[in-house]
C-alpha cells in the first residue's frame, strides 16, 4: 500500500532527482524562466518555492540552508540579492505553470515554469485591462465627447 505516499519520484534514483531539482532551481533563478515537463515543474515548485521564501531572510544561517540545496554561488546571490527584494511583500505563490501543449517527440505534456514578479507581458496586461474600461451605453459616452472641446478652448484663451 502507498497511503500517504505523495512524492513523485520522475522515474529516477534519489541522487538524480536531487540533482535534477537543484540545477533546475539555478535555471529557474538565473533565468526567470524555463520550459519543461508539467511533472518536473510541479516537482520544481515544491522544490524552490521553501528556497524562495527562506531567502526573504538574509542570514547566515539561511544563506546555508539554500546554498546545501541549490549548491551554485551565482544562484544563491542572485536569489538573496535580487528575487528576494522583489518578492518581499509576497506571502507566497512565487512561481507560474503555463502549459504548451505536447512535445512533439514522446507526447508529453510540456510547459513554462517562471517567477511571478518576472513576467512583465502579465503585468502590462492586468493594467491595460483597467485602462481600457468603458460603459457600454453609447448615450453617455456621446455627449462627453461633445463637451470636451467646448471645455478646451476656454482654457487655451485664458492661457494666452
Amino acid at each position: 500500500m502507498r497511503h500517504n505516499k505523495k512524492f513523485n519520484h520522475l522515474g529516477r534514483t534519489a541522487s538524480h532527482r536531487s540533482a535534477m531539482l537543484s540545477n533546475m532551481a539555478c535555471s529557474l533563478i538565473k533565468h526567470k524562466r524555463i520550459t519543461t515537463t508539467v511533472a518536473k515543474a510541479k516537482a520544481l515548485k515544491k522544490f524552490v518555492e521553501p528556497l524562495i521564501t527562506k531567502s526573504k531572510e538574509d542570514t547566515t544561517n539561511s544563506r546555508r540552508v539554500v546554498f546545501s540545496n541549490l549548491q551554485d554561488k551565482i544562484a544563491v546571490t542572485e536569489l538573496f540579492k535580487e528575487i528576494s527584494v522583489k518578492i518581499a511583500d509576497r506571502p507566497g505563490g512565487y512561481t507560474r505553470i503555463i502549459k504548451t501543449g505536447n512535445r512533439l517527440g514522446d507526447n508529453a505534456e510540456m510547459c513554462f515554469i517562471e517567477l511571478v514578479d518576472y513576467n512583465e507581458n502579465m503585468a502590462k496586461e492586468k493594467v491595460a485591462k483597467k485602462a481600457t474600461r468603458t460603459r457600454r451605453s453609447k448615450k453617455s459616452a456621446a455627449p462627453a465627447a461633445v463637451e470636451a472641446p467646448a471645455t478646451e478652448e476656454p482654457k487655451a484663451e485664458s492661457a494666452e
